[in-house]
């Protein structure tokens, strides 16, 4: 191998849509860096690995999902070198995305010369803490299988892993905070397949938006469809597919899916011809779908087609043995995110721990232990603490006023606004913590924005 550039500093350059600025590309060479203008491909990891870039500079043109997969290899492969992100069209979602993997920088395509200067300059300077240089790498191994002390979850995971390799369809149920997702991306990494790992939430997104994420859209397609864009199925094509929370999924979207399922092709919004797509689907759910088959809400065709290998997670009341090992994973995770010194649970911690109810399963289990992280101060974690921690915080009102009788519908959109509140603007933890669906809550809302309107309309001040 030619070491002759061994040490020389480079720069890869793979955002084609966007030209580098020759005033830019000359004072960078004056600095000593050689440009180096490529594509990225399946082996872009492997080519940084090899070529030892100062800098890459990467776009995003509505592909967002396989991009980010690509940066996540980039990131696990090659830790230390900083990555710049240039978007077609710049979202808050992708830009908190970008920057949880560890995108040094996330700018629009169009960015001024000054601010891509600036950008570019700032990401050369920069220097990676080695505790994150670390969590990447440390991230992958925690996440290379489930814990599962207790024999019931022990036995989920033996049949995902035995369902990993085939292409038949998994429908993951339990209740919400279970661990669902962690489940079907190991069902994806004993697959063996090289495309990358996609998720959706069903109830995250109205009907008419639902299907163009799903499916893709071909451009003019409807008011606002500027360019061609991809759905996630074409996007985790020779991967896997995640449909979370399958249940909200309106009926419309639901007649077809079941027609992707069952040809194997997909239909963008506007095109003209069916897509085939060699992509694996898991769905999630956490409500009982022969009930809801038997109410009309979801299409018993679709839940057969679904149900093909059903895997139920159980509650974690049910999983006792598993809740110290989740604990000191959890612990030692948000050490190291937080930078802060380890902190170990007290024998009576961990029977406190053991003796808890949780309603909200491992992802409450989660939030307690990096709270108590946080908060409490000494090198240790006991019964006392956790139960002052897991206590609900205390409310400026009265309790009388609290119970003031007030209309039904001011109590109701009260009660949806401190669901919100306490699930900070999370629709779909805040949907269950009311019992109520996703959808419920997303038309309640919209009634009230609609209400709020008349109101400001017909006041005497508008």
């Amino acid at each position: 191998m030619d070491m002759s550039h061994g040490h020389e500093k480079k720069i890869l350059w793979t955002a084609t849509e966007a030209s580098l600025p020759k005033g830019i590309w000359e004072r960078l060479e004056e600095l000593g860096y050689r440009i180096l203008i490529g594509r990225r491909d399946d082996n872009i990891a492997g080519r940084i690995e090899q070529i030892s870039p100062r800098l890459w500079v990467e776009q995003v043109n509505g592909d967002s999902e396989e991009v980010f997969a690509a940066l996540r290899t980039v990131r696990g492969k090659c830790p230390d070198v900083p990555i710049v992100l240039l978007s077609q069209e710049p979202s808050v979602e992708d830009a908190v995305k970008a920057v949880k993997i560890g995108v040094v920088d996330y700018l629009p395509l169009s960015v001024q010369q000054d601010s891509l200067w600036a950008g570019l300059l700032g990401a050369l300077q920069y220097e990676r803490p080695r505790a994150a240089r670390l969590s990447v790498q440390e991230e992958e191994v925690e996440q290379e299988s489930p814990i599962a002390v207790n024999s019931s979850m022990r036995r989920v995971i033996e049949l995902a892993e035995r369902v990993g390799r085939s292409r038949s369809t998994v429908l993951i149920q339990g209740e919400s905070g279970t661990g669902k997702e962690i489940i079907a991306r190991h069902i994806h990494k004993k697959s063996g397949k090289s495309g990358p790992f996609v998720a959706v939430n069903c109830a995250a997104l109205p009907e008419n938006l639902l299907e163009s994420e799903l499916f893709g859209h071909e451009k003019g397609a409807f008011t606002g469809a500027i360019a061609r864009k991809k759905g996630k199925f074409e996007l985790a094509g020779g991967g896997t597919l995640l449909l979370d929370e399958i249940s909200e999924m309106p009926l419309s979207v639901q007649a077809k899916l079941l027609r992707v399922l069952q040809e194997r092709e997909i239909d963008r919004v506007g095109g003209e011809f069916p897509i085939p797509v060699d992509t694996r689907v898991i769905a999630t759910t956490n409500r009982d779908l022969d009930a809801e088959t038997k109410r009309g809400n979801f299409r018993l065709d679709l839940y057969y087609r679904l149900n093909v290998v059903p895997l139920y997670v159980p509650p974690l009341v049910r999983r006792v043995e598993d809740i110290l090992p989740l604990a000191n994973l959890f612990l030692k995770r948000h050490s190291r995110l937080n930078q802060l010194p380890l902190k170990k649970l007290t024998r009576d911690g961990e029977e406190c721990l053991k003796r808890r109810l949780w309603p909200g399963n491992v992802r409450e289990l989660e939030n307690l232990m990096e709270r108590a992280l946080l908060l409490v101060q000494s090198d240790s974690i006991g019964g006392e603490e956790i139960e002052l921690l897991s206590m609900p915080s205390a409310r400026d009102e009265e309790p009388e006023a609290a119970l003031k009788m007030m209309p039904l519908r001011e109590m109701e959109k009260k009660m949806i606004t401190q669901a919100l509140q306490e699930n900070r603007g999370n629709r779909t933890h805040a949907a269950e913590a009311l019992g109520i669906s996703v959808r419920t809550l997303r038309n309640k809302l919209h009634e009230y924005k609609e209400l709020d309107a008349k109101t400001a309309a017909s006041s005497p001040d508008a």
